[in-house]
């Protein structure tokens, strides 16, 4: 095929035509450069990429909105509420203590779901807006790779043949189900459905104390739900938190009326006559079982690669025990011209993993030389306090046998922290005991997800705890935490800290 084909199998309406005003359907173009297939935050990044290096690019969309699972139904919205009900809670049980006298407080939770609604279409809307800012073009539908240069997408009855030279997968992935229990997203929820309800909780359930059950969880207690966390591992937060971390922010999560059942699984989940769930429980070493009643009951177990109906197996491309797409450093699948990035791939699921694996994939294809040092990729829990990380843990350089330094600094010792009433957490270094490079930096704290960015540029750069101690930081800000913890690994002791 020498040119963009476009077979209309069935013709497209012109109502359809009016919902897509930026698309192929609008446009005749030559051969693409390059498909993507999927707009989250991965698939539209390097989508804009592509086409701002010269590349004709065209970004395939199953859903009627840009954006993906982080935009729509993931971060973003999650972040809204985060927000918004850290403000309620503040107003309901901080602002006195601050001087700050509210009468009356309310809350109008139909309010504060529009809020997040639009933020979300903004956000998606932008995406939009950057695609015809950069001549990307959007094709509504299911994408399904159906030769090496040919890409079919199905919208109902609608069919569009694409031929392109490069094909990127950025398809992401779904909420991993639990066997045995239906989701309804009315009662049973995944994320998707804890966005969304329409009433407060009596009493919530999570399955998973892992980063999406620690941030809903933290959205519905302080708006008045009953909240308690079922957790088969021995700690929360998820596979990467440091351990010391962890413990630290199970405390804080408890001070704030979550409750915790660790080492601990669900084997089962009922619905009774009177709107009740009854949750099975047993302990992970299977010698304890109990029952807990809830009204609702939000499966937060993880997330799958989503692969579904995109053509693999008949070309040839065989997943991993994971289901996840092999590719190599270049983000080629065993097809060369064939590539993959984000959660469909190995490595954290993260978007901004999936973006930057997106910018380098497409410069790749253009004779780059793609590089990413996954020790490199943060990690951010939203709730208040935040927690963030980047590097290594504790347990993995013991793993590794590789010696260490531990420099900490409490944000209670802060200036800017104790102004602002708000001191929980620390900040924690982790240096190399002979050249003092920086290998782990884990913080909690109100501002960790903002402080953490210094710590990824450092050790980016391959930084020592002792060029950060001796940078001189704005005073007074939390940031000065990080100078602290960081003299405290190179020299043993920090500046403002007995």
């Amino acid at each position: 095929m020498a040119a963009l084909m476009i077979r209309r199998l069935v013709a497209r309406s012109p109502q359809l035509m009016r919902t897509m005003p930026y698309s192929i359907a609008s446009q005749k173009l030559d051969e693409a450069d390059l498909v993507v297939i999927g707009s989250g935050p991965g698939g539209y990044v390097a989508a804009i990429k592509a086409a701002q290096l010269g590349l004709k690019t065209v970004c395939v969309e199953k859903e009627a909105r840009l954006g993906g699972t982080c935009l729509n139904v993931g971060c973003i919205p999650s972040k809204a509420l985060l927000n918004n009900s850290h403000f309620y809670h503040m107003a309901q049980d901080d602002f006195a203590s601050r001087g700050i006298n509210v009468g009356g407080l309310q809350l109008d939770l139909p309010k504060m779901m529009e809020q997040k609604d639009k933020a979300v279409h903004g956000l998606t809307s932008g995406i939009a807006a950057l695609f015809k800012g950069n001549k990307v073009s959007h094709v509504q539908g299911h994408g399904r790779i159906s030769g090496h240069n040919e890409v079919t997408v199905t919208n109902g009855n609608d069919t569009t043949v694409i031929s392109t030279k490069n094909i990127l997968i950025a398809t992401g992935s779904v909420v991993t189900p639990f066997p045995g229990i239906e989701i309804d997203e009315e009662q049973i929820i995944s994320s998707t459905g804890a966005l969304s309800l329409k009433r407060v909780p009596d009493h919530m359930i999570l399955i998973g104390a892992g980063v999406i059950g620690v941030e809903l969880g933290s959205v519905w207690k302080r708006l008045g739900a009953k909240v308690t966390a079922v957790e088969f591992l021995s700690h929360v937060g998820g596979i990467g938190i440091d351990s010391e971390v962890s413990k630290m922010f199970q405390r804080t999560l408890q001070k704030q009326g979550m409750k915790f059942k660790l080492n601990t699984m669900v084997t089962g989940a009922t619905k009774t006559t009177d709107g009740k769930i009854v949750v099975k429980l047993k302990s992970a070493k299977g010698d304890k079982e109990e029952t807990m009643e809830c009204d609702t009951l939000l499966v937060c177990i993880g997330r799958k690669p989503y692969t579904d109906g995109l053509g693999l197996e008949q070309l040839g491309i065989t997943l991993d025990e994971r289901g996840r797409i092999p590719v190599n450093l270049r983000f080629q699948t065993s097809i060369s011209n064939i590539h993959a990035i984000g959660d469909c791939i190995a490595g954290p699921m993260l978007a901004h993993k999936a973006e930057d694996e997106g910018i380098i994939c497409v410069e790749g294809m253009l004779g780059g030389t793609p590089h990413i040092d996954y020790y490199n990729v943060p990690s951010v829990i939203y709730t208040h306090p935040e927690v963030a990380w980047v590097g290594r843990s504790e347990e993995q350089l013991k793993q590794e046998g590789i010696e260490y330094r531990v420099g900490k600094f409490p944000f209670s010792a802060n200036s800017r922290a104790k102004t602002n009433a708000d001191t929980d957490g620390m900040v924690k270094v982790l240096s190399d005991k002979t050249s003092d490079r920086l290998l782990g930096v884990h913080i909690i704290g109100a501002t960790a997800g903002e402080m953490i960015n210094e710590a990824v540029l450092a050790m980016e750069y391959g930084a020592s705890a002792e060029d950060i101690a001796r940078v001189c930081h704005a005073h007074p800000t939390t940031a000065e935490a990080l100078r602290d913890a960081c003299w405290a690994a190179y020299c043993g002791k920090a500046i403002n800290n007995v």
